[in-house]
């Protein structure tokens, strides 16, 4: 099933850690399909005072698990990465991986909502993920990616570079 994934770090070496991370999410992926978005770079949304900028992708894989499995996958990485969760959902970290969607797949369970429930006012998800699928229509809302991007709040969203 086609699984989009949300990249994010904003400590230590942001490209490194996006790099490590994308390598690993491969790993998931029979024969390593994927769609990369370019990088882009944004400032920090709901984050403490001071937090530094956030390097952001959106990664297309297969996964052939459910979305438990992925998500249990996808904590245990950025645990293992320095991903301190006690310290607040929206505390800087090196690394940070949310399932966006998973295929057409609709999960509301206590801790995993597919299609993740704020994907539609994020531009730092919406404009690298309008790079691999604009016309993906994004379940619950009725919307393409890029519908959802003309409409989004205008968070700035800088080009970084293609090839990551």
């Amino acid at each position: 099933m086609k699984v989009g994934i949300g990249l994010g770090s904003n400590v230590g070496n942001r490209l490194l850690h996006l790099q490590h991370a994308k390598r690993y999410l491969l790993s998931l992926s029979p024969e390593q399909w994927h769609q990369a978005s370019p990088l882009y770079e944004t400032a920090p949304v709901d984050c403490p005072v001071g937090a530094e900028k956030f390097l952001n992708a959106v990664l297309e894989i297969e996964f052939s698990g459910s979305p438990r499995t992925l998500l249990k996958k996808l904590l245990a990485y950025e645990k293992a990465h320095g991903r301190d969760r006690s310290a607040g959902p929206n505390a800087p970290r090196p690394i940070d991986l949310d399932i966006l969607y998973f295929g057409e797949l609709e999960v509301f369970e206590k801790d995993l909502v597919i299609p993740h429930p704020r994907i539609g006012v994020r531009r730092f998800v919406l404009v690298p993920l309008s790079t691999i699928c604009p016309d993906r229509i994004i379940k619950g809302t009725g919307k393409t990616v890029r519908q959802l991007l003309r409409e989004s709040p205008g968070t700035e969203v800088k080009f970084v570079q293609h090839d990551w």
